[in-house]
């Protein structure tokens, strides 16, 4: 039995936007510990469309999306199930 990911809905791009859009603290404060200072620092510099909210976000907000699957070559794979609104 093998551990694959569940299937990805969506694939989503990842672009280096010249005005990246802001970034909630708590999408930060979830990722210390997870990554460096550096690596996020990096990260809010990059957005996606969002597919699941219809609007571009930055990639920290996807990383610590409940959707976000994995992230290969440039590519976001997303479940692209609802988010609840809480």
């Amino acid at each position: 039995m093998t551990d694959d990911p569940p299937p990805a809905k969506f694939v989503v791009e990842i672009f280096s936007p010249e005005k990246p859009p802001p970034t909630a603290k708590q999408y930060v404060d979830e990722l210390k510990g997870v990554a460096g200072g550096k690596q996020i620092s990096k990260m809010k510099k990059e957005a996606v469309a969002c597919p699941v909210l219809n609007k571009t976000v930055s990639f920290v907000q996807c990383f610590a999306c409940p959707n976000f699957i994995r992230r290969v070559k440039g590519k976001v794979d997303c479940r692209g199930l609802p988010l609840s609104t809480s």
